[in-house]
This record gives C-alpha cells, structure tokens and sequence, in this order.
C-alpha cells in the first residue's frame, strides 16, 4: 500500500512557543534600539517607532489570516489561521511594550504629554481598550464566559476599528514624511484581502443550485 507523509507545518514554532519567540524578539529590539542611541530620550523614541511597526505587522497578520486562507490556501496560509490567537496576542504584547515606551518617554521629555491635546489622544486610547479586550478574550475561559455570539462580535468590531485606528494614524502622518504611505497603502490592502475573503467565503457556503 502507498504511505502517505504528513504535511510538515509551515511554522517550526507553534502556540506559547511561537509567542514567545515573537515576545523575546520585540523586547529584543527595543532593549538593542534603545542602547544603540547614544542619547537615551532618542532611543526610547526610537523604540516606540519600532514596536509601532511590529505592532503593525502582527496586526497585519491576523487581520488577513483568514482571508488568505480562503483565497490562497496553503500549509503557510493554514498555519497563520491556526496560531491566529498567538499571533493576535504577540500583537498585544508588542503593543504593551510600546504603550510602555510612550509613558518613558513622557518622564524624559516633560514638554511631550502637555503638547498632546485630549482629542489627539482619544484613538489610541480607544485603540488600546479594545486590544485589552480582544487580549483577554483570546483564551477559551473568557470565550465560554462571554458565549461565541458575543466573541465573534466583539473581536470583529475589535480587528475593524484597529484596522480604522492604524490607517488614520498612518494618513495623519503623511506630511511629516512620505514614507507614511507605505503603511496606509499596506492597511488598505489588507482591508481589500480581507473583504474579498469573506465574500468567497459567503459565496462557498452558497448551496448550489440545482440542475433538471
């Protein structure tokens, strides 16, 4: 009889091994970013750019995971939708990470939070309730405590407005440098990949129609 060999998985590293791996390389960074400056105010600042675009990328990640997996299937694509949740919670993490490198740099530079105004600060606020939130409810206690209905709305709703948060940070940015495009560019993409997912996905569960 013909063997047949199990598919390798496209991620040598899975679950908490996985988020650990992706945990120890963002404090990695920062600790490597921050002491390569040599003055310390800069390197902190530095630092909450570089967790920003790690940030970016997790988010990335997850947001589009089950989208590519419909539209592109494959043992990458299969993977990235089952270690979503790790994905999703390195995201939260590298996002911790730089909320904490915000309030440092708050100490180091006194003039930073007094520039800051209250309706400059209302999206990453909001940002930062709902990662919070999809964070702790990313574990199957508080997914049986809540009931799937309200899981699967709330970490909908939850994607979206990040979504919506990182490309108005990002188009904000613009005139400060071009560069800011890139990401803007990255998000809408990633919004288009993820709406054409879900609509081949409605489109499978079609039934078929049928044939005299």
């Amino acid at each position: 009889m013909p063997t047949t060999t199990a598919t390798p998985p496209a991620f040598r590293f899975q679950g908490w091994s996985l988020f650990s791996l992706i945990a120890v390389l963002v404090l990695l960074m920062t600790a490597l970013t921050v002491m390569l400056n040599p003055d310390l105010t800069e390197g902190v600042r530095s630092a909450i750019r570089a967790t920003a675009r790690s940030s970016f990328v997790l988010f990335l990640l997850a947001f589009t995971a089950s989208a590519f997996a419909v539209l592109v299937p494959s043992p990458l694509s299969k993977s990235l939708v089952r270690e979503r949740r790790f994905i999703g919670l390195a995201f939260a993490f590298s996002h911790l990470v730089h909320a904490v490198l915000i309030y440092a740099y708050g100490q180091l530079n006194t003039e930073f939070w007094p520039g800051r105004t209250t309706l400059g600060n209302v999206p990453g606020s909001v940002g930062y309730v709902f990662v919070l939130l999809l964070a702790l409810t990313s574990f199957k206690s508080t997914t049986r405590l809540i009931g799937a209905k309200a899981w699967k709305r709330l970490h909908t709703t939850g994607m979206w407005v990040l979504a919506a948060i990182f490309a108005y940070s990002n188009f904000k940015r613009i005139p400060m440098s071009d560069w800011y495009v890139l990401p803007l560019g990255l998000i809408c993409a990633a919004t288009a990949v993820r709406l054409v997912g879900k609509l081949a996905q409605a489109n499978k569960r079609q039934p078929l129609p049928r044939t005299v």
